[in-house]
């Protein structure tokens, strides 16, 4: 349904040891977040135009292997859970070239929540968006 995101190392993502700075891997999920959201139609300028914020609660990660300068890296992207309330998106970055590596598994969480920092009950306030990531959660 979306398209993965390509992300190319920066050299100033990489550390001393000349390897990507942990820390960019989050950056990493939030260009193909903000990615994959555009490409459902409901980009965070549309949510954000219309109320509602969607701040990260949690983020847990895997590194499975380095990635240096100059690497491109693919992130799928994926609603792994949605309960109404919290939405989980699960991420799998790839190291591209001749052999594909496994660079790292994760998942966000977040809310949604107004300009005065309460819940939005998105099946009663944006239900089109509700159905979306009620169809697109792997997991209920």
């Amino acid at each position: 349904m979306t398209t993965p995101y390509i992300h190319r190392v920066h050299y100033y993502e990489t550390d001393r040891m000349g390897v990507t700075h942990h820390s960019n891997y989050i950056r990493m999920m939030e260009e193909a977040r903000v990615d994959f959201m555009e490409q459902l139609g409901w980009p965070y300028a549309r949510m954000e135009e219309l109320g509602v914020m969607s701040p990260v609660t949690a983020v847990n990660l895997k590194y499975h292997a380095p990635t240096t300068f100059d690497d491109r890296v693919e992130v799928q992207v994926r609603v792994k859970a949605f309960d109404g309330v919290r939405l989980t998106i699960g991420y799998t970055m790839t190291k591209l070239g001749d052999a594909p590596v496994m660079v790292l598994s994760g998942e966000s969480e977040h809310v949604f929540l107004n300009a005065q920092g309460r819940f939005v009950r998105l099946k009663r306030e944006l239900p089109d968006f509700h159905r979306l990531l009620t169809e697109l959660a792997e997991e209920a």
